[in-house]
């Protein structure tokens, strides 16, 4: 990979990372509802990319369905498990979608899975359930929310890839139009206080919707989009693992995040087996990479 590459892939990674914890002050600290923050930032991410909106990829009905799941599912699922969950766990939980998007594929597009390939799998799970257990046989229900999301963003990515190639720019308008009409609807049926808390939430706030809407979703996820394009799966998936250890390393840092001696082992047991699922031969059929923030 060229040096220009590399950068450009650090900062795509840095930025995922650091959405997610400004995720979890505009949802946590700051008390903004989660579908409404999620609308907000698909209707802008609407609004700037209005202009690749047609024509309708094909069929309609799968750009719509993948829309839905990859946009609104994933992060409506992911900012309200980040109300109750730190960005680091959070980080580490959404890796499942590495195993889960493997073994959706097995079920659905017919591929196999070496063995190698499942005993990654297997050690992801594991990690991400020591993450996620808690003492007393209790599981944490932010981090639910959070596994949800990692589960929708999967099964959008192959529902992908059963379509024709779309352009990264008009993949994103859907996106933002499959995303915004629903959760506005759904904020406005299930949550209030939206507005006020925004307003209370003042400047910073209004920073955080536009750093997620053009620096997050347009720039970052097109940016990867081209590096996808020039270079392939199997190089790009392990570097992606920055993302998770940005977001632990920032939430430590800005959102006082505390791993103990469970979280730290299941940590590393997901980021290995993530690891030993995402280096494959390049023969092997490529999963389509799905949102990482």
């Amino acid at each position: 990979m060229r040096l220009r590459d590399f950068v450009l892939l650090v900062f795509v990674c840095l930025m995922w990372g650091f959405s997610n914890v400004l995720s979890k002050l505009v949802v946590g600290p700051w008390h903004v509802p989660p579908l409404f923050f999620a609308a907000l930032r698909f209707l802008i991410v609407l609004l700037v990319t209005l202009p690749w909106l047609l024509p309708v990829p094909r069929p309609g009905w799968r750009i719509i369905l993948v829309g839905a799941l990859m946009g609104g599912g994933n992060f409506a699922l992911l900012f309200i498990g980040l109300q109750t969950s730190s960005p680091s766990m959070a980080a580490v939980v959404i890796q499942a979608g590495v195993p889960i998007t493997t073994l959706l594929s097995v079920v659905m597009l017919g591929e196999r899975i070496h063995w190698r390939r499942g005993g990654g799998i297997a050690l992801t799970l594991i990690g991400v359930l020591l993450v996620v257990w808690r003492p007393g046989f209790a599981l944490s229900p932010g981090l639910l929310f959070i596994l949800g999301a990692a589960a929708a963003g999967s099964l959008g990515a192959i529902l992908m890839k059963q379509m024709d190639r779309i352009a990264p720019l008009r993949f994103q308008a859907w996106v933002g139009l499959t995303g915004s009409l629903p959760l506005a609807l759904a904020s406005a049926l299930f949550e209030h206080g939206q507005w006020q808390a925004a307003t209370a939430a003042g400047w910073p706030f209004l920073g955080a919707i536009l750093f997620s809407a053009l620096v997050v979703s347009v720039c970052a996820h097109t940016a990867y989009y081209w590096l996808i394009a020039r270079y392939e799966a199997n190089l790009l998936a392990p570097l992606t693992l920055m993302t998770p250890l940005a977001t632990i390393a920032l939430g430590v840092m800005i959102t006082g995040d505390r791993l103990d001696t469970r979280t730290l082992i299941g940590t590393g047991l997901a980021l290995l087996g993530v690891l030993v699922v995402a280096v494959r031969p390049s023969r092997a059929p490529i999963v389509e990479a799905q949102e990482r923030s």
